[in-house]
């Protein structure tokens, strides 16, 4: 089974997504963590966020792993960035990175490969609409700007860091704009996904909720 979780910054896919996983004892995929790797490596060697075929030169030669975990370990050579790629920095460069066509072929690519090891969640912001179409469940978590914001903003206390809730807020709101509006694999609902907004949800709410749609399917698919 795949299961594809997509939805905007913040909506908590990342969190719930994980959850599910650890409960059917699937493998969790975590694309955004791709597109942030990118995103650092781009920055690291001085890489324009608008060069696609270059960004995708990258993704293509940098030995990118994902470890799971609490929080999915990010390695690139061996190197462990998986703090690094939350950084604000990298949040602002994420946005151009992930809308450069050639980047996101080869991207789409690695994670389709990855999926077919068999039973698998994905989540992102085009995994039932562009990498698993015909994914067995699809889901779309949402919640408004303002709930996100303050998600964000836990987090980013968390690393220490002083942005404020306003600045975060504007943020998040630049990036939904950019994220529906870009030409390559826009974030938009899929028509059979279903819609599940997590405002007033608990986490283990929004997990019982996709663990109910998985009981519902037995027929597997194929990529």
């Amino acid at each position: 089974m795949k299961i594809a979780i997509d939805g905007p910054a913040g909506a908590g896919k990342s969190t719930v997504a994980k959850m599910v996983a650890v409960k059917l004892g699937y493998l969790y995929i975590d694309t955004g963590a791709m597109y942030r790797a990118i995103a650092w490596l781009s920055r690291a060697h001085n890489v324009s966020a608008n060069d696609g075929p270059a960004l995708a030169k990258l993704a293509r030669n940098c030995n990118l792993t994902l470890k799971p975990g609490a929080t999915t370990g990010v390695f690139v050579e061996g190197k462990d960035i998986s703090t690094d790629i939350r950084l604000p920095e990298i949040s602002e460069l994420v946005g151009p990175v992930s809308a450069q066509k050639e980047l996101r072929e080869e991207l789409v690519k690695q994670q389709q490969s990855m999926a077919h090891a068999g039973n698998a969640v994905l989540d992102g912001r085009d995994i039932g609409t562009v990498v698993l179409p015909n994914a067995e469940v699809k889901v779309f978590l949402t919640a408004s700007p303002e709930v996100r914001a303050h998600r964000r903003l836990k987090d980013i206390q968390k690393m220490g860091l002083s942005d404020t809730l306003e600045e975060i807020l504007a943020a998040i709101i630049e990036r939904d704009h950019k994220d529906s509006t870009r030409a390559e694999s826009p974030l938009r609902q899929a028509e059979d996904a279903v819609k599940v907004d997590t405002d007033t949800l608990t986490i283990e709410e929004v997990v019982e909720t996709i663990l109910s749609l998985c009981s519902k399917c037995e027929k597997p698919i194929k990529i």
